[in-house]
């Protein structure tokens, strides 16, 4: 019941958002105007067009059927926010350098615990989705969401750097 009043206000908030979604040519605008575009927006009303548009390039990628597209998105959704808690939980604000050997070898612990919750949610929510989309929909979204990750990684400038930075450190 719960997950049914979420997902209807869900639904009514995201007509505003469609609305403004409408108002632009985003396939024909440049990527110049589009990030202008993106980035004149409220920080609230940005990340739901960001989370809009993703959810539809998936959508789209996948040829998810009509009909299971509320449940994937809501599923994806949920996945996608699992995966940024434990994420959240590795500190990864550190040099290295200046950490004890002690230090380090819990660092280096904790790294390899936030990669096997990565991996243990990543399975789970790979189960749940395999009960709205194929087995091949599920293992393309999770090729293509690490070539996605590669290519943002690779535009991404890394501590304010756009050159010469180090890469970002991951669990």
């Amino acid at each position: 019941m719960m997950k049914k009043i979420i997902f209807i206000l869900f639904i009514i908030s995201s007509f505003g958002l469609n609305a403004q979604i409408k108002n632009y040519d985003w396939k024909n605008m440049s990527r110049e105007k589009r990030m202008k575009v993106i980035n004149n927006l409220p920080p609230d009303e940005r990340k739901a067009l960001l989370t809009e548009l993703r959810n539809k390039m998936v959508l789209d990628m996948l040829d998810v059927a009509p009909k299971d597209k509320a449940e994937f998105t809501e599923v994806y959704n949920e996945y996608l926010e699992n995966q940024k808690k434990i994420i959240k939980q590795f500190d990864s604000g550190f040099d290295p350098e200046k950490l004890s050997e002690e230090e380090a070898k819990e660092k280096l612990q904790q790294s390899f615990d936030t990669g096997q919750k990565l991996v243990d949610n990543r399975r789970k929510y790979a189960e749940k989705m395999q009960t709205v989309i194929p087995c091949q929909k599920v293992l393309k979204l999770f090729l293509s969401e690490s070539m996605m990750r590669d290519k943002m990684n690779e535009r991404k400038p890394h501590n304010g750097n756009s050159k010469g930075s180090k890469p970002r450190q991951n669990p």
